[in-house]
């Protein structure tokens, strides 16, 4: 214990960015958390493909605010137009579309003296953007080779270049939110396959996870402990458990298994361990052409992804217990880990309420910002924690 008790906050040399770099971090981190939770909202209200068409809505930059608006869309031939969901599912991509903005920004910013280094990111940018209305256009095969071009272009700055600017952090964002845009893409056009639903969410959270990592270290505010190195080791475990679980989740959700189980716990359907399919619920491509909205599974199967994801529940819950406690030891680190402890358990008891009482939206939407916040938590920790000079 006496060697946790000698924590002090210093400052490093600031990476050599832009000086408002941090700035525009935070707020890019603050759009993506709203991006993710927005998008809890809309999955789980069921307004996923309220806009069979992408990026449109029914053939509008908008959305129809009115079903009489759009007669003769081909997107109608997929779904009916139902102006209270349309909005949701469009609305989200906007706010994504901002976030990729902030994020192509801070590319440019983190780049600028890297040799050809805008050349790049701008080249990737322009042929993302001739992408888009070559996809529009039914050009599927042109619009892909120029999104994979767009990554390529992009691996190669992350691969080059070092990350003292951040300039490879910021590439390396930039190129997962190119991805998460054809994550997006094919939520819709395949029919909310579950295998891209809940890469989706994986992905949005490792976008924000990236902003958040390279907020703090803009911000460069670091926690100076002596055990830094031990604590920095069951961080990066407690975020692999975290973002295992998280998948976990997005597997429950994308195949409507959250009530599998019924509203009980910690039994399930009557029982401490029902019949169970676990072939056949981690089954992860099934083709496509498939309209997966409600689910294609029988409920034993289902079963098998709800018990996953709650015997994944308690293997999570262990580590970051013991983490928060021993944060609450260390004098430097009381504050945050009174926060975790605190995340932890009131994303315990969201997760149980979530089955108890079916699966209320306010309560599903409030278990996705949990896990968002149990996220930003240890990733922040993970950025600030450092061993003494």
């Amino acid at each position: 214990m006496s060697g946790m008790t000698s924590n002090t906050y210093q400052t490093l040399p600031r990476p050599s960015v832009y000086r408002h770099f941090h700035r525009i971090a935070w707020l890019a981190v603050a759009l993506a958390a709203c991006v993710i939770v927005f998008g809890a909202f809309v999955r789980l209200s069921n307004a996923g493909l309220s806009c069979p068409d992408w990026p449109t809505c029914y053939g509008k930059v908008a959305w129809p605010t009115a079903a009489g608006q759009v007669v003769d869309h081909a997107a109608i031939a997929i779904r009916p137009v139902d102006p209270s969901k349309a909005w949701r599912e469009q609305f989200h991509r906007m706010i994504a579309g901002s976030l990729g903005v902030l994020v192509l920004i801070l590319a440019l910013l983190a780049t600028r003296k890297r040799p050809q280094g805008w050349l790049q990111v701008i080249g990737a940018s322009m042929a993302v953007a001739l992408a888009i209305p070559l996809y529009m256009r039914g050009l599927h095969g042109a619009a892909s080779g120029l999104a994979i071009g767009a990554e390529l272009l992009l691996l190669v700055g992350v691969l080059r270049w070092s990350n003292t600017d951040l300039s490879r952090a910021s590439t390396l964002t930039l190129a997962v939110i190119i991805f998460q845009a054809l994550l997006g893409m094919w939520t819709v056009t395949w029919l909310l396959k579950p295998i891209v639903v809940m890469a989706h969410l994986l992905g949005g959270l490792l976008t924000f996870s990236l902003l958040t990592w390279m907020a703090w270290r803009a911000t460069n505010l670091p926690i100076r402990i002596a055990d830094a190195p031990k604590l920095r080791i069951l961080l990066i475990i407690g975020i692999v458990l975290l973002a295992i679980q998280i998948a976990l989740g997005g597997w429950t959700s994308a195949n409507y298994a959250a009530l599998a189980c019924g509203p009980e716990y910690p039994k399930c359907a009557g029982a401490w361990w029902p019949v169970t399919d676990f072939r056949e619920g981690f089954v992860l491509w099934r083709g496509i052409g498939v309209d997966y909205e409600g689910g294609v599974l029988d409920n034993a199967a289902r079963i098998a992804i709800q018990q996953a994801h709650r015997l994944m529940a308690i293997l999570v819950f262990g580590h970051l217990l013991a983490v928060s406690l021993r944060m609450l030891r260390n004098p430097g680190l009381r504050g945050w880990g009174g926060l975790l402890l605190g995340l932890l358990l009131t994303q315990v008891g969201l997760g149980i309420a979530n089955v108890m009482l079916s699966l209320p939206l306010q309560v599903a939407v409030a278990h996705n910002a949990g896990a968002t916040a149990l996220l930003f938590v240890l990733v922040t920790l993970l950025a600030r924690v450092r061993a003494p000079d």
